[in-house]
């Protein structure tokens, strides 16, 4: 899906103010990064490295795991074409609703594809004859959560399966998610992680996947020389060797989401579904997403996510990400003006 992800931002006809749209960290003080970026710029010169190999041996180093064992790539999402690729014609599993680029890559390499309902408990769902299973932890956009010890017993269960487990959000939530040591029990596990989400630089596209060293071996053949590019590179060995500058403050995010969601509980019009992290589905009991969009951005310069092309939801069905207190007052005064409204 080229098209139809939040942060549409660029698609804007009017300024926007507030952006609720993109799973993003909005605190992140970035002064110190600029300035390291301003000071960078003259590596814009040359090539970068062809596999950002200083990232790949900083996060080997970090999380103690081989050097074979890591790759990085443009963004997280170049992850997921780079795996349906390496397993073209596969037959993949993927929860619903999810982020439509695991259904696209899959489709894109010739996937035989199987849905399930994030609602569904792990115990009960049948991976037999599949190849890959699809799991994102917390899941975007719901927020599900699959408990560590549940979901590694899940894939302990089903050897013959590779579960590729897309932990982007793993900052977004005090649960305990997966760790990267626990590759060393589950050969069949891929675990990718965004670093631009949770240090609100997504306009660099970093991410990476840690897995296997053999199922990095059939992944690395795809990669794409110098995919990642050269500030890119700059701004994760930045991030990686200054961690104290970049600690999300995850418990006081959460409480203002519980705030947050507080607020538009008051709304009768509304259902705010269940959720383990910092954005949450809202479903309408009338009027459509599109007209909500539409009316907040153009009165309120204020930007959600209309989440109708999300498989297994409909146009009633919007994401929100918490931003601050007062944006958040901000936020649900309009949404209630339009109810008014509508």
């Amino acid at each position: 899906m080229l098209f139809g992800h939040g942060d549409d931002f660029y698609n804007a006809q009017n300024e926007v103010r507030i952006n609720f749209s993109s799973n993003v960290w909005h605190g992140a003080i970035l002064d110190q990064l600029k300035k390291h970026l301003e000071e960078q710029f003259d590596q814009l010169k040359r090539y970068p490295e062809p596999d950002a190999g200083s990232i790949r041996r900083l996060l080997s180093h970090r999380f103690e795991i081989p050097e074979e064992s890591v790759l990085v790539t443009n963004g997280s999402i170049s992850a997921f074409y780079l795996i349906a690729q390496a397993w073209q014609g596969a037959q993949s599993m993927i929860p619903m609703p999810a982020f439509a680029e695991y259904e696209d890559a899959c489709r894109l390499y010739q996937h035989r594809l199987s849905f399930f309902p994030t609602s569904e408990d792990l115990a009960a769902l049948s991976v037999e004859g599949q190849d890959l299973c699809w799991i994102c932890n917390p899941n975007n956009p719901d927020g599900k959560f699959w408990r560590r010890a549940n979901l590694l017993s899940f894939i302990a269960a089903h050897p013959q399966t590779v579960f590729i487990v897309d932990q982007a959000y793993a900052s977004f939530t005090v649960e305990e998610t997966l760790r990267p040591e626990d590759l060393k029990n589950h050969k069949n596990l891929i675990l990718i992680y965004s670093i631009s989400k949770a240090y609100h630089i997504p306009g660099l596209r970093i991410g990476y996947l840690m897995a296997d060293k053999e199922l990095v071996a059939r992944i690395y053949p795809y990669l794409i020389p110098w995919s990642v590019n050269a500030l890119a590179i700059e701004a994760s060995r930045f991030i990686l060797s200054h961690p104290a500058q970049f600690t999300l403050p995850i418990r006081k995010w959460q409480r203002e989401t519980v705030e947050f969601i507080s607020l538009l509980s008051r709304l009768e019009e509304l259902e705010v579904l269940p959720t383990s992290t910092t954005f949450f589905l809202v479903r309408l009991k009338k009027g459509k997403a599109s007209g909500l969009k539409e009316y907040l951005l153009k009165k309120k310069g204020i930007l959600i996510r209309d989440a109708s092309n999300f498989r297994g939801l409909d146009g009633s069905y919007i994401r929100l990400c918490t931003q601050t207190a007062s944006e958040n007052r901000e936020c649900a005064e309009g949404i209630k003006e339009w109810l008014e409204q509508v």
